[in-house]
């Protein structure tokens, strides 16, 4: 639409692809694990992934040696997420102080806008090793351009609301015309959702028709619930009740339904959650920087809620590395609990995963690495100092642990989705990103200009 293609580049026409002499996390039912293990897959799915002893690697395949120097994981997959242009303009406040000067962004938005934004956040997220983003964002037609362009898997999730001083947001008009016109596009990696923004924007009569529209289209439901303590005190005093008893008389919370940050939910909400199959979007660095608290992951879990991870956005975490969700989902519940063994490893990189896909609805196509799933790899270089020693020994394995909580985004070289490779040491293959992030700072600086003849509105 508005980007050079990348020049000269030369790719192999042989279809099956192997990546031999890997440390391999197949986050499978088992976590099977082959410190020298071998994948062979193409734009089918996954043909096979074992130790390299046993690998059976067809006639004609394009054979890259990772020379016992790199790991391969499935795809991280973000569940919940804001594009935007304006990362690290909406700081240092809580979150209802918080939202009225980011809605600022949403007031004067454009389709420009909107598109480069989502190819700013997904380039960001891609290139970090997340071949998923859920984006609830607005104008996402935009988004499903963006995303094609790039190759990466999209949850589109319009931002929808209808209270009138919020008319600035898309409506269930414009929803279900972006389920009719993207929906399992692009092979299956451009999915859409119905979104709504918060209860206190959204009429009661908005949720019943979201109800009926989800059930018509069999799509999902997305919303944000109990962020903050004092978000919490605005619904009960709105309504009479706690956000989830709220939702679930509107009729919304059901398999399929998920909800970010659930922060401050008590003992009956969780066990609607439940009850219901409703899952929760935990995004955990910008309920810090927000500093709206700790999400109880461990009574969802006894419960037997689903739980996957979310990186907010680059506007309340100004990061989308999952590396870093990982790490941090974590270390806040060991803190917060003082419990030293709480979110192991495993455990923190299972929710990155294949947690998320089943959270999205998605565990029988994503999220691990196991013969006949798509495609979906990427490559970490482990030869740095930070990530050393690469050498299990005593029967434990420092590279799990490492993975987790000291890799960074730049370790990751190259990035395959449906088995086309996306990322290829360290660079974008479908575009021009030096010239993507020309046009990006154009854009930025235009909407910047924009932006100042708005003021905020006050969050109701």
């Amino acid at each position: 639409m508005f980007l050079l293609q990348k020049e000269s580049l030369i790719f192999s026409e042989k279809s099956k692809i192997a990546l031999i002499n890997a440390r391999i996390y197949t986050i499978n039912s088992h976590f099977d694990v082959y410190s020298n293990g071998a994948v062979v897959f193409e734009e089918s799915g996954i043909l096979s992934v074992g130790p390299m002893e046993t690998a059976q690697i067809p006639p004609e395949t394009n054979i890259i040696d990772c020379c016992g120097r790199k790991a391969i994981l499935p795809g991280l997959i973000d569940t919940h997420s804001h594009s935007s242009l304006l990362k690290g303009f909406s700081e240092n406040a809580q979150l209802l102080e918080w939202l009225p000067e980011y809605q600022r962004e949403h007031q004067i938005l454009t389709d420009e806008d909107a598109y480069f934004s989502c190819l700013l956040s997904y380039l960001e997220a891609v290139k970090g090793g997340t071949t998923l983003v859920t984006d609830m964002y607005r104008k996402l037609n935009q988004a499903a351009k963006a995303a094609i362009e790039l190759g990466i898997r999209v949850e589109l999730v319009p931002y929808a609301a209808d209270h009138n001083e919020k008319q600035f947001f898309e409506t269930l008009e414009t929803t279900r015309g972006l389920i009719e016109d993207w929906h399992g596009a692009a092979g299956g990696k451009v999915n859409t959702w119905v979104g709504l923004e918060h209860i206190t924007y959204c009429s009661k009569e908005m949720y019943k028709e979201a109800s009926a529209i989800a059930d018509e289209y069999g799509v999902n439901i997305h919303t944000h619930t109990s962020e903050q303590k004092e978000e919490v005190q605005l619904v009960l005093d709105s309504f009479g009740k706690r956000p989830v008893n709220q939702l679930e008389q509107y009729g919304i919370l059901r398999p399929g339904t998920v909800l970010a940050h659930c922060v401050w939910l008590d003992k009956g909400e969780i066990a609607i959650l439940a009850k219901t199959g409703t899952g929760v979007a935990h995004c955990p660095i910008s309920n810090m920087k927000l500093a709206s608290g700790t999400a109880p992951l461990e009574d969802f879990f006894e419960a037997g809620v689903q739980v996957g991870l979310g990186s907010d956005g680059g506007i309340s975490n100004n990061s989308l590395s999952g590396f870093e969700l990982m790490k941090t989902t974590s270390l806040l519940q060991k803190v917060s609990q003082l419990d030293a063994t709480a979110i192991p490893a495993e455990k923190a990189l299972r929710l990155a995963t294949i947690d998320g896909a089943r959270l999205l609805g998605r565990q029988n196509e994503i999220g691990s690495l196991e013969p006949n799933k798509a495609s979906d790899l990427i490559a970490i270089d482990l030869w740095q100092p930070h990530l050393m020693p690469i050498i299990s020994s005593e029967g434990h394995d420092p590279v799990l642990w490492n993975l987790v909580f000291a890799a960074r985004a730049s370790d990751v070289t190259d990035v395959w989705i449906q088995g086309k490779q996306i990322v290829q040491d360290r660079g974008l293959l479908s575009l021009n990103e030096q010239s993507l992030l020309d046009d990006i700072h154009r854009q930025t600086a235009d909407l910047l200009r924009r932006r100042q003849r708005v003021k905020p509105i006050p969050i109701v």
